[in-house]
């Protein structure tokens, strides 16, 4: 049970067992605010909360869970997220519909916190995906709560410790294999370490009203983002080859793979992360965010840069 008390304030975290919550609830701990994680009572990862932090059992449906989470609080920030799914009501249940319920219950409050929703960079391309389609729907569904204080983060593809879904491509280029979808070397993408999101986060705490709803995607700072090269002599230290080998994965056969992964998971009845729309997805030919609103607003900077932030990954995995 945190120590309201002696902090900056308290603040309500969904999604903090995942990748992100869990970097999230170290910061916001060590920065002496107080935490409450709301997380579902079947959750397969409830040990990932930290003991010093409040657990609120219950979900984004549970009308009374959200009210007992959000007595007293300064702030909330959505990190909950549905990230796989073989059709658009397996993502919308929690990142549209979810979103709402939140913003309902934080409405019915007599002083509402604000309200730091963790969108995707997807949403600027809402028409490439089911999965992108519901982080654009769940930001418009703020636009129904203007006396809400809300903001959005758009963060592009995120690493870091925890990282479980870059990591294994990571692992490969680390070693000489690059798996480039689409066949597009010159495909750019942002990039942004967690620990740099984490704090932009810590940043907007700081006065969330000079962030009344708007948007930002945030990056590494790395102009234009990375292409595949670049991505390569950032990560790749120990090749197997003379020359790393770059493997083109045609955007045509990324397409059937998906369709075949759709079908099989309507008889298994599984959430694929596959899918024609994450193809599309993939394909995209650039992937880019701008830090300069941001970064003007808060006076956040990045300071993490793609080979630091990997070379401080694996020099972590070699001490342990």
């Amino acid at each position: 049970m945190p120590d309201d008390t002696r902090s900056r304030g308290i603040v309500l975290l969904t999604g903090a067992t995942g990748f992100v919550g869990r970097r999230l609830q170290t910061l916001l701990l060590d920065n002496d605010y107080a935490v409450r994680a709301l997380v579902r009572h079947e959750s397969p990862r409830a040990e990932n909360i930290d003991p010093r932090a409040e657990r609120i059992e219950g979900a984004l449906d549970d009308p009374q869970a959200l009210a007992r989470g959000l007595v007293g609080t300064k702030a909330v920030i959505n990190c909950a997220g549905a990230v796989r799914g073989n059709a658009a009501a397996d993502f919308a249940d929690v990142n549209v519909d979810g979103v709402r319920a939140l913003a309902k219950a934080i409405e019915r409050l007599s002083a509402p916190p604000a309200l730091l929703h963790m969108s995707s960079l997807a949403a600027s391309h809402p028409e490439l995906s089911d999965y992108a389609g519901s982080k654009k729907a769940g930001e418009q569904v703020l636009e129904d709560f203007p006396e809400l204080l809300w903001t959005v983060l758009r963060p592009p593809a995120i690493y870091g410790p925890g990282d479980v879904e870059m990591r294994p491509l990571l692992n490969l280029v680390r070693r000489g294999l690059v798996i480039v979808p689409g066949g597009n070397r010159q495909q750019r993408l942002s990039l942004l370490h967690v620990d740099d999101l984490a704090n932009a986060v810590l940043a907007w705490l700081q006065a969330p009203a000079r962030y009344r709803q708007y948007r930002y995607e945030i990056d590494d700072g790395h102009t234009l983002g990375y292409d595949w090269s670049e991505i390569t002599e950032a990560v790749c230290t120990e090749p197997m080859f003379s020359r790393p080998l770059y493997l083109s994965i045609p955007g045509g056969l990324l397409n059937v793979c998906g369709k075949i992964n759709e079908q099989m998971a309507r008889l298994t009845r599984r959430k694929p992360m596959l899918t024609t729309g994450k193809a599309r997805e993939l394909t995209q030919p650039e992937w880019l965010c701008d830090n300069a609103p941001f970064s003007k607003t808060s006076g956040w900077t990045p300071a993490i840069s793609l080979a630091a932030g990997v070379a401080a990954l694996y020099e972590k995995d070699a001490s342990a």
